[in-house]
């Protein structure tokens, strides 16, 4: 079964399971971002746009997500002008480089197939000195969790993959720097993260 698949069944039951349990968290996340700025934010999986109501006025925002059924209620709290939201594979962004001044990458790097090949592509949109704020769940480096690393291959063909080692997805994606890394819930399996580009990251992309 293919992730967009599943993902589509789940959409009228997906804020049921997340809403509650990680709302204090995504909120904490969302908290880092500057209001009334007028920067270009991009949401990469926006999903049923959980952030919507949590985002700060006076920004410029563009979500993406692949699965149509989740954007369908992502529409439906998408209430103001300055939102824009858009169909999309997060491995393959349809933006030109520096397109935006932050990224916001809530339960989206643990999902898809490659989050190197997804980080790697919020690093080509965002403009030199943006920001990147990340809250997933994430092995650490050198961290068993056999459990979890046994149940990943199926899982994975589902909803989320259990394995993903953040500190090996950002060593494969240069001119991206850590700034903080702070444990959140389940004893620190889920992590808020915020890094910065540090350099012109360029991949022939022309999409949009």
């Amino acid at each position: 079964m293919s992730l967009r698949l599943s993902y589509t069944v789940l959409a009228p039951f997906y804020d049921l399971v997340i809403d509650r349990a990680l709302d204090h968290a995504r909120r904490r996340s969302i908290a880092r971002l500057p209001a009334a700025r007028g920067l270009d934010v991009f949401i990469d999986g926006i999903g049923t746009g959980l952030d919507l109501p949590l985002l700060p006025a006076g920004n410029r925002y563009v979500g993406l997500d692949i699965t149509h059924a989740m954007l369908l209620r992502a529409v439906r709290r998408s209430k103001s002008p300055d939102i824009e939201l858009v169909e999309g594979n997060s491995e393959r962004l349809p933006f030109r480089d520096a397109s935006f001044d932050v990224a916001v990458l809530h339960l989206i790097l643990a999902i898809v197939a490659e989050p190197t090949s997804a980080l790697r592509e919020v690093a080509r949109v965002l403009r030199p000195g943006g920001r990147v704020l990340v809250f997933d769940k994430f092995l650490r480096k050198a961290q068993l969790a056999p459990l979890r690393r046994l149940a990943s291959p199926v899982m994975a063909r589902l909803v989320t993959r259990l394995d993903v080692v953040f500190e090996d997805v950002l060593a494969a994606v240069p001119g991206l720097k850590l700034i903080s890394d702070t444990p959140l819930l389940a004893g620190g399996w889920f992590r808020s993260i915020e890094l910065v580009k540090t350099r012109c990251i360029t991949e022939a992309r022309v999409d949009k």
